[in-house]
Order: C-alpha cells, then structure tokens, then sequence
C-alpha cells in the first residue's frame, strides 16, 4: 500500500478525538464470589460506573436506573461494592451513601435488563460518605471507611453496618487514616492497614490485627508489621487457612510477606519472589496484585515498567496471561484465576484464566479499535538525567499506514507526564497517544523519578524535589531522543501533578516549543492552603514545610515566575475540582495574558479533578491537537 508524504502533525485520521473518549471507558473493583464474577465498568458516555455480574457466560447490568457505583472517600475512592449472601451493597455516586442490591439472580427483569428500583434499599443516609467496602460473612455485616466531615475536621473511622437493617457500630478509631480492613475465613481475625499524618501511605503506615471477642467485639489491636516506620505496606489478605499476607516494602520494593511457622513470624513470602514492586502505589482502595492461593501465591510484578503475572509454587514460577502487560484486581475461585488485564493493542479487559491450563479468556472488554497494523507500541525507555541518574518511561513512534513524513525530517514529540506524582504510566493500548501517534507526532510517556513501580529508592527521588527532579527529566528525555525526534518541535502536557510538572519545564527551561495544563498546580501554597485531608501534609513530603519553606516554594511555582514563560500554553479545568480549584488555574492564565504570552482556556462546569463526561474528554484532546499545530 502507498503512504502519502505529509507533514508530521498534520497527519488525517480516521481515528477521531470522539473515537479516543469513547474507548475511555475502564474498569475497577473486580470480586468473584460463588454467585459470580463482578466488576465495575465506567462508561465515558454518561460518565456513569455500572455494575456488573458475569455467570455461565453471560454478563449482566445489576445497576439500576439513576444510579452509579463509585466511591470518593479520599477523593480518589475505589472498592464501591461488595457481594453479599443476598445480593450487593454499593455505594452510590450522586449521595455517597451505602444501598442494597437483592434479587440479583431474578431473570424477570425487563426492559435493558437492569433491576428495578425496587430491589434497593439505602442502608445508610446524611452526610457521611463511605468507601472500601468488605463483607464479614460471619456476622452478615459490611465494614466501611466512613468519612465525616465535622466542624473539629475531616474524621476517619471503620464501621460496621448490619444487614438487612443497616445498623451502625464503630469498629476502629483513633488512628488519622485506615484501608483495606478485612476479615479472616472463619471470622475471628480482623486485619487492616492505617497512618498517621503527616506520612502518606506510600511512605509510611502500620499492618494491625484484632482477635474476636465472644460478645463478636474486637481485643485490642495488635501491631504486626510497621511500628518503627519507614515501611509501606499495603493489600493485607488472608489465606485460606488463616495466615495472614501483605506487601511490604521494608527490603525496598512492595514484595509479598506473611506469616511464617507455628508462631506466626513476620517474614518474606516463600519464593522465587523478585526484589521488584508487586503493586503501584495505593490512591485509591481495593488494589489486589498479589493472592495467596492453596499451594502458593499469585502475583504481579512489574519489570521495567511492563507488568508480570505468575504464579508461584514449590520453588518454580508459572508465567501466566502473556500477552498483557499489566495486570490488577486479581481474584480467584477454584477453577481460573481473574484479573483486570490490559495490552499494548485492545482495551482493557476482565481475562478468566483456566487454572489448570493456562488458557486465557476474555470476559468483558479487550476491544481492538484500531488495526493492530495502525498501533503505535511502547519501546521502553531508559535514559541519563540529571546527578547521572537513570529514568523511565516508553516511547511511541509516529505511525499511520496511510501517510509519512517528509523526507530526511524528524516528527514532533509530545511528553506526557502523569499525575500523581507519586503514580506511574503503563505500557497499555492508550487512545490519547493513539490519536497523536495517528496524525505524526511521536509520544515519551515518562515515569520520571518519583514514579512507582520502580522500588522505593526510586519513588523517594522526588522527596523534596517536586518541581526539579521530575522537570529534569522530563527534559532529559528530548535530548536522549534527539535522533529520532525533532527537538524544536517539542511540546510537554499533563494533568494534576504532571500538569505542575509541565508549566515548571515551561517556567525553568527553554525546552518546549508549547505546552498544556490539564488542572495543572500552578501555585503550590495555595494548594497546600485548600487541600484536602488525605494529601494535606503530601506538599510537605514533596517539597518541604510551607511555613519553614516558604522560600523554597516561591521558587517552584510557576504563579510566581510566569514572567519567564514564554512558550504557549492550553488550560483545561473542571468547575467542581476540589484538589486543584479553578481559581488556582484562572491565575495562571490572567498572569500569561497580561504578559501577551498566546493562551487558551477551556473550562468544563461539571467535571472534578480528573475528566470523566466523553464529550469533554474529546473536546479537550481536539482543542489540545490544534493549539500544537499552530506551533509546528
């Protein structure tokens, strides 16, 4: 097939901005239970999370009408359900509160399928909003992370509520933030993770565990892994038989731990168990990367930032699912392992992967939008930077079947930074860096230092150095391209914390030829003024004190050296973010414009911190792609 020569940037596509939304949609909270596999699905049409049910090869819509299953207690959420005997409690998005699903095998539903209204009951009502549900069989009640906003402060706290009536008792208490609070099989053990301000809990937080009393209380917490600090654990799991599991960076990357021998001694899961992250770092509730099976342990891990799936038993690691390249929420029944599992070329899928062979099925998703021919793949990347160090990410060439660039003239590069910054990117089919690999541009996807994934050495690189560390590289990267890429043709853009990282490289470098803000920080103080709770004291780890440093941040806010910014730049801002509010963005651009630096400003009413509606999402990329090319 002929390829016509046209400009790099400038490439026609078939794949459209709108086309890019809609294959946004993701998923989160897989569970199997005996009546079931579940998941939630986020569908950027609605910006509605639906959940899910797949039994005998069938997939089932649970979620009624006018609802929507998703948690933001710590803004970010996660674990929005749980299976129950009779059916599912969720959490609704719209009021926060806690509902029951029952009736869910009923096969009269009419209409699309979903159940009526009548099938859900609140257990809950008011103000408090609730997350990282689990579901104590012995007791039929469902632990929650309650959050209460009270006038003394945001207040933390694990509750209970009873089924069917939706009785409340508090279970722990005290300690500033809790997650992941579980039960053991038979009941009598309860196991949670929780910190204390000012760690976050990628830095530190303490493993504790309570015995049941016989009037179903619980004894006095017990520490079992934590207490000196220093350590990040997290995805505490009981196994069959009662030992208890977690991920413990203590030897300096998240591997899998557990108790050892009659007395139950706190040690390294038996191995082979690579000295590399099994999990990123826990924004949101409900990560599951590791599960201890009968015989051994599933797991991930990652290598280079592709992750791994294995299991591992007697000495000897299986390698499953291999064509994926990243792997979450694992679960397993007796017959297949399940996972959220993403590719380099589809969507993300709900995989089923039969135990005793190793086959993979597909139950939801893994959708190929584009021909595999017209895919840009990730190369890893592994480059120099600033102190000798090494950084991260994957690089994606410029590819459309139909078109190529000039002769002997190298395409534009857009970096794209992620949020976080205590996060990472994934080598995962991605249709934002579809949709500019289609019309020429080619894409660094950095995980710049800070980034998890890569230990916890790497992910400290960033104490104290938001603002220089992840700018450094993120300008390293264009040099360490430079034969492939043009370097005058440069653009860099992120959201949230990336979007800081991309108006400080606009600020303190000459690097790029333009840039984008997707609620971007632009003045850290004033972040750290309206924050909330769960990254309250996060700009005092990646920065320093605001009081003590105030100087310091001064110096790394792009609000206060607009004056030195001279490349374009796009904003992108939600109305109801509270992480970084409008205000904060509406001042950098009213300090560009006054300057007659060429800014463009697009603000969408309804969105939080992070876009979910499609229409927006395509906007914003479309908006995006043509401010570029005015700078080509």
């Amino acid at each position: 097939m002929s390829t016509t020569e046209t400009p790099y940037g400038f490439w026609p596509s078939d794949w459209t901005a709108s086309q890019a939304a809609a294959a946004a949609s993701e998923f989160a909270d897989l569970h199997c239970a005996a009546s079931g596999v579940y998941w939630v699905l986020y569908e950027p049409a609605d910006a509605r999370s639906r959940l899910w049910r797949w039994r005998a090869g069938r997939a089932r819509c649970l979620t009624p009408d006018g609802f929507s299953v998703r948690s933001r207690v710590y803004e970010y959420g996660g674990t929005a359900f749980c299976t129950t005997e009779g059916g599912v409690v969720f959490v609704n998005e719209a009021d926060q509160q806690l509902y029951s699903l029952t009736g869910c095998d009923d096969d009269s539903w009419s209409g699309d399928g979903t159940p009526p209204r009548s099938r859900v009951k609140a257990l809950t009502a008011g103000t408090r909003r609730y997350g990282d549900l689990h579901y104590d069989a012995s007791t039929h009640t469902v632990l929650a992370l309650e959050e209460d906003d009270t006038p003394a402060g945001t207040q933390h706290r694990v509750v209970s509520i009873g089924l069917p009536g939706g009785v409340r008792r508090v279970v722990l208490e005290g300690a500033d933030f809790y997650s992941s609070a579980i039960t053991s099989p038979d009941g009598q053990r309860l196991a949670w993770i929780e910190w204390d301000r000012p760690q976050q809990p990628w830095t530190a937080t303490r493993l504790c565990v309570a015995s049941r009393e016989p009037d179903g209380g619980w004894r006095t917490a017990e520490c079992v892994a934590g207490a000196e600090g220093g350590e990040s654990l997290q995805q505490p799991r009981f196994g069959a038989d009662g030992r208890l599991h977690a991920l413990s960076d203590r030897l300096g990357a998240w591997q899998p731990w557990a108790e050892q021998g009659e007395g139950g001694t706190w040690q390294p899961a038996p191995g082979p168990i690579a000295l590399a992250d099994h999990a990123g770092a826990p924004w949101q509730f409900g990560a599951s990367t590791f599960q201890p099976l009968e015989d051994g342990l599933l797991a991930m891990r990652f290598e280079e930032g592709f992750g791994r799936l294995s299991k591992i038993t007697d000495g000897r690691e299986q390698r499953l699912a291999e064509g994926f390249t990243r792997f979450r929420q694992l679960c397993h029944d007796a017959t297949c392992f399940y996972a959220l599992a993403s590719g380099p070329d589809s969507t993300s899928a709900v995989i089923a992967i039969d135990r005793a062979s190793g086959a993979v099925s597909v139950l939801a998703g893994g959708e190929r939008p584009l021909p595999p021919s017209q895919v840009s793949r990730p190369e890893p990347l592994r480059y120099r930077t600033s102190d000798g160090e090494t950084a991260h990410g994957f690089f994606y060439a410029p590819l459309n079947v139909d078109h190529r660039g000039p002769e002997g003239e190298r395409p534009p590069l857009v970096v794209f930074l992620h949020g976080g910054p205590t996060s990472a990117c994934h080598p995962v089919f991605d249709a934002r860096i579809q949709f500019w690999t289609q019309r020429g541009f080619a894409v660094a996807d950095l995980n710049y230092r800070g980034s998890s994934g890569f230990g916890r050495a790497y992910r400290d690189a960033l104490r104290e150095r938001w603002g220089v560390t992840d700018v450094a590289d993120a300008c390293a990267v264009v040099a360490h391209l430079a034969e492939r890429v043009d370097p005058a043709r440069a653009f860099v853009r992120g959201g949230s914390a990336g979007g800081y990282t991309a108006l400080c490289a606009l600020a303190f470098s000459k690097v790029f030829r333009a840039g984008a803000s997707l609620y971007g920080v632009s003045d850290p103080l004033a972040l750290a003024a309206v924050t909330h709770k769960f990254e309250a004291d996060y700009l005092d780890w990646l920065i320093g004190d605001p009081e003590r440093d105030a100087e310091r941040y001064r110096e790394r806010a792009p609000l206060h050296h607009a004056d030195r910014i001279e490349a374009p730049v796009i904003f992108f801002q939600g109305g109801l973010d509270a992480v970084v509010v409008p205000a904060q963005t509406e001042a950098m651009v009213a300090a560009l414009q006054a300057r007659g630096v060429p800014v463009d400003y697009r603000f969408y009413p309804e969105e939080r911190h992070g876009f979910r509606r499609a229409d927006n999402l395509a906007d914003a990329l479309e908006r995006e792609w043509l401010f570029y090319q005015r700078w080509l």
